[in-house]
């Protein structure tokens, strides 16, 4: 059985943690370290039973507050009880100076045990490693989610501070049809086939003459807020919803920032560039990635999160959405994929009664216009009015504003629609033939233009399948997914029947 299978079996087993670090580490520090390591790993917060280190170091605040907010206990080894200890990957600078090799795998090791994660530091930017970490199996011991003396909060177990360098978080599914696009069958991004449909290329073609003047979004602006049944006040037009995480990142100001991950990782890396440290909450494959508000840390003062999820494809009710606003945070929803649901189902857009809602529209996706960046931001009038000062002058195009303008006319409405019902129906077209692969589990029920799936050794059916000429999203890119995990976007019955017989190819080829 592949290492990444064994460790998913044993996810939900308790844990040890073993910790390590220099003078002055502090708390966060330490808890993403831990986070990155669990995450990297597949293994579940809610089964770590205690962290361990040298008594040296028992009473540094860091590693006791981390101990403290993860609702474990801190246990301490004598250095001399650690120094029997067996560890794979010592250091004899750290023997020299403590007795052990590493403090980390040694108190992780002392009662036993099986090494899951081996040593892995924390790397701050311009400085030594200022914290360790090793995770260790113990089977005897119970999760602190089962015990009676007060377990942590379901938002303090899952909300684990994040690391910056653990994903790869500009890396997005074009990447995988970039250099030799043309000699593959994208599965990758999500962006509908056969767009942008043949009125649209006409209109945007026609507005080509208008090159000449500065771009007015007056129009544009006030078509998107009667589609929505709102002020124009409310409707800030974008070069595509990327751009406005970048700007809610830069023109609002948080304490407090939370992602919900697996997601979208733009709004976590625009956040992280504007110099924000970013809290994760991280969704588990064992709850099919469904969202609790409890999760969610209370002072978190910024919550992002998107539905239908990107790549989970996860639409999560509006309801447990709506949970989440409350005054004094700003809920950002984004919902690029939603116009791909039959109906709408769940959306945010146009509410006006939540504190603190901004949702995001992409017409990217449904469209075929990511070369041509069009989104737009729905809040109240004070946010939009940040935001708007935040972007430069002409920010989003002359022929984007057209396209913005054509795309909210009844008929577009409904092409787009019609289209939304029929991807629904080629998505369980998909999903009956990837039932009948017993090595492949897929994330259901899914309700966007996509899928996630999980194969074990799915870095090498990637491969395989690019061989046969299909390129599939790899899914480790995604906080809180591992390498088993790749993402399928939806395509036509006959595209997709081909790339289930090279799926078939791919599976056979691996496990030889």
């Amino acid at each position: 059985m592949a290492d990444d299978a064994r460790i998913r079996q044993r996810a939900g087993a308790p844990l040890v943690v073993g910790v390590g670090a220099s003078k002055g580490v502090s708390v966060d520090e330490v808890l993403g370290l831990i986070g990155a390591a669990l995450s990297d790993a597949g293994l579940d917060p809610l089964a770590v039973a205690e962290l361990a280190t040298v008594d040296a170091k028992s009473r540094e605040p860091g590693i006791v507050g981390a101990a403290r907010k993860l609702g474990v206990p801190l246990v301490a080894y004598a250095a001399d009880e650690l120094a029997t200890v067996p560890v794979p990957h010592g250091s004899d600078d750290v023997c020299a100076a403590v007795g052990t090799g590493s403090v980390a795998e040694a108190a992780a090791l002392a009662g036993g045990g099986e090494l899951l994660v081996p040593k892995r530091k924390s790397s701050p930017a311009g400085r030594a490693a200022m914290a360790t970490c090793a995770i260790v199996r113990r089977p005897h011991l119970r999760p602190f989610a089962d015990r009676r003396d007060g377990p942590p909060t379901r938002s303090e177990a899952m909300s684990l501070p994040a690391t910056e360098a653990q994903h790869d978080l500009r890396h997005h599914g074009d990447a995988e049809v970039r250099d030799d696009g043309d000699e593959l069958t994208d599965l990758a991004v999500n962006v509908r086939t056969g767009t942008p449909p043949p009125w649209l290329r006409e209109r945007i073609a026609d507005s080509l003459t208008g090159l000449a003047a500065y771009p007015d979004g007056r129009s544009a602006r006030a078509a998107v807020a009667a589609r929505h049944g709102l002020a124009v006040e409310r409707v800030l037009l974008t070069a595509g919803a990327a751009e406005a995480f970048v700007l809610l990142a830069r023109a609002l100001t948080f304490r407090h920032p939370v992602v919900v991950h697996p997601q979208f990782t733009e709004p976590e890396a625009a956040l992280r560039d504007a110099g924000h440290e970013v809290r994760r909450v991280l969704l588990r494959a064992e709850d099919g990635f469904r969202l609790d508000p409890a999760a969610v840390p209370e002072e978190a003062d910024l919550v992002v999160v998107g539905n239908p999820t990107n790549p989970t494809s996860v639409l999560h009710p509006a309801g447990t959405l709506a949970q989440l606003a409350r005054p004094g945070r700003t809920l950002v929803v984004d919902e690029a994929f939603l116009d791909a649901v039959p109906g709408e189902r769940e959306a945010l857009a146009g509410r006006t009664d939540l504190p603190g809602l901004v949702v995001l529209r992409s017409l990217t996706k449904t469209w075929g216009l990511a070369g041509l960046r069009i989104g737009y931001v729905l809040a109240d009038p004070e946010t939009i009015s940040a935001l708007q000062r935040a972007q430069p002058l002409w920010p989003v195009s002359t022929p984007a504003l057209v396209a913005a303008s054509a795309c909210m006319e009844p008929r577009a409405l409904a092409e787009a629609e019609a289209a939304a019902v029929r991807g629904a129906s080629d998505r369980a077209h998909l999903l009956a033939g990837l039932a009948e692969f017993e090595e492949v589990t897929v994330v259901e029920p899914a309700e966007g233009p996509f899928v996630l799936v999980r194969i074990g050794g799915a870095a090498e059916v990637r491969a395989r399948l690019r061989g046969l000429g299909f390129a599939a999203r790899r899914g480790d890119t995604f906080p809180g997914l591992g390498p088993e995990w790749l993402r399928l976007a939806v395509r036509d019955r006959a595209t997709t029947n081909r790339f289930l017989q090279a799926l078939d190819q791919a599976l056979t080829l691996t496990t030889r």
